[in-house]
């Protein structure tokens, strides 16, 4: 009760390649089922769960390629769930899904660790539009080639790899979010120049958001966490008030 099993066998598609599993975490019948064939339609393997804790144990151990996560869950909501898996090291991309019009539950939901939110009611076509957008992102390091001098990005301390997803900080790897990655790899690429939250969101979320700018914030903020040692007085990535950001050598 509660789940839809995962068959491994439907994971391969008809021309051999491997569908990408998404799991889907929510109460509402109606909902699961929505996604259920939204998703499938657009090739996708569906895993479900309704109610938090069976939730985090299929995460855990099925280890899906992508989580549709909703915020008002029996047991445990979708905020611990969140939670739990950043703690455990898990950085499966997470779409939180919540029917409440209040910006701090979002906003919280996105400190927590999940990639995007989603308010509801929303549409099928929305919901695949963020799915793929992010998994796009998160699936460049699947398989990461070679790393030559040129492909480094070197600022101060702070390296940049574009092609194997990772950063490095006075020689300790970074443990970065696919969206965080994302967003220093943009800033890097563009070190020292002023961008606004708008280029950010553009550039980093580029596909039609329906949120606001809040969402740049609160992933700056993430990395400020992650590489600066004061982050009341950021060395590297630099707040220019009323616009926006930028990354520099400190």
């Amino acid at each position: 009760m509660g789940t839809v099993p995962f068959e491994p066998v439907p994971r391969k598609a008809k021309e051999g390649l491997f569908l990408e599993r998404v799991l889907v975490v929510d109460d509402e019948p109606s909902i699961v089922t929505l996604l259920r064939f939204n998703l499938e339609k657009a090739g996708f393997s569906v895993m479900t769960a309704e109610d938090g804790n069976t939730g985090l144990e299929m995460a855990m151990k099925e280890k899906p390629d992508f989580i549709v996560l909703d915020l008002m869950l029996p047991g445990m909501d979708g905020m611990d769930v969140c939670k739990r898996l950043r703690q455990e090291k898990v950085n499966t991309p997470i779409l939180m899904l919540t029917a409440k019009d209040d910006e701090f539950d979002k906003v919280l939901g996105l400190e927590l660790g999940a990639d995007d939110y989603l308010t509801k009611p929303f549409s099928p076509r929305e919901v695949i539009a963020r799915v793929k957008a992010i998994l796009r992102r998160s699936n460049m390091n699947e398989i990461p080639e070679p790393v030559t001098k040129d492909e480094v990005i070197e600022i101060g301390q702070l390296t940049v790899f574009p092609e194997k997803y990772e950063a490095v900080l006075s020689g300790e790897k970074l443990e970065l979010t696919p969206k965080e990655f994302e967003l220093l790899l943009y800033l890097a690429n563009n070190q020292g120049k002023v961008l606004s939250r708008h280029q950010l969101l553009d550039a980093v979320w580029n596909y039609d958001f329906a949120g606001d700018s809040r969402i740049v914030d609160v992933h700056i903020s993430h990395l400020r966490e992650k590489i600066e040692e004061d982050t009341k007085q950021p060395v590297y990535i630099k707040t220019i008030r009323g616009f926006g950001y930028k990354l520099e050598k400190p």
